[in-house]
């Protein structure tokens, strides 16, 4: 399969067809959704400098050309706090900062901070409209490259996470990973200066926004601003009309996806 450079030439556009996605070694079984496998691909702390935000690259002896066999590697460095582990020790001091949360890259455009400079890298391209990637099937475009790789599975209908428990399978892991929270409980991901915990890592970044007080997602007919994407579709709506959110048991529609949801315990008696 064809591979998408991380260096782009200026003017050219990456694009990638259904079937002719990257299987970089985010893809799927490193999808950036999916931590334990994304922070496997990511450069140590140690190797970039904290005020860098160019994307790292890897280097030819850290890329693969698909999914990582289960038991060719020795991961020997565990993670006391959950699950995680992994054959590098700098990434699990990597992977601790989610416990901790110490965030060392700061945006010096805005109050935003990330535990990892790729994090840093991608919040940036909201300041710069960057968005070299694009999907030549529906012309999505983003500035991750595996943002793109991932949005490929819509078109392709790739759902390669499976839950063990029952017959739940996903196209991100972090969406197996919220899933399989309802079988366990479990909740390892906590914010350090509220306490606040949750088994979905991407909630962290929603709710470290609260503490931020940032609001990027702006509505283009009047001065409504969210942190959350959801939320401004949620007020869209409101001058659109639209209800795309449907009951498939009664045909209620609504324009909040969680008025949809509680809608559904009224069936599930829940």
């Amino acid at each position: 399969m064809d591979q998408i450079n991380c260096e782009i030439p200026v003017g050219e556009v990456p694009t990638v067809h259904p079937g002719n996605e990257t299987s970089s070694s985010e893809d799927p079984a490193t999808d950036t959704g999916g931590q334990q496998d994304k922070e496997e691909d990511i450069l140590s702390e140690e190797a970039y400098g904290v005020n860098s935000v160019h994307p790292p690259v890897q280097s030819q002896t850290e890329q693969t050309d698909g999914p990582v066999v289960k038991g060719t590697v020795d991961k020997r460095y565990k993670c006391d706090q959950c699950d995680y582990s992994t054959a590098k020790k700098s990434n699990l001091h990597l992977h601790m900062s989610k416990h901790t949360g110490h965030r060392p890259y700061k945006c010096d455009k805005c109050e935003y901070s990330a535990s990892r400079r790729v994090d840093l890298y991608r919040h940036m391209s909201k300041h710069t409209g960057d968005k070299p990637y694009m999907c030549g099937e529906c012309g999505y475009r983003t500035a991750v490259r595996s943002h793109l790789s991932r949005h490929m599975r819509k078109h392709t209908g790739e759902k390669p996470y499976k839950c063990n428990q029952c017959d739940y399978s996903a196209s991100r892991k972090e969406h197996l990973d919220h899933h399989t929270a309802k079988h366990t409980g479990d909740k390892p991901y906590m914010r350090g200066e509220c306490g606040y915990r949750t088994a979905d890592w991407s909630n962290i970044s929603r709710h470290m926004k609260k503490h931020a007080g940032e609001k990027p997602y702006k509505c283009d007919q009047c001065d409504y601003s969210a942190a959350q994407k959801c939320h401004l579709d949620t007020h869209t709506a409101k001058h659109t009309g639209e209800k795309p959110y449907m009951c498939e048991k009664c045909g209620f529609r609504t324009a909040d996806r969680s008025h949809l949801s509680k809608h559904m315990k009224k069936h599930t008696g829940d």
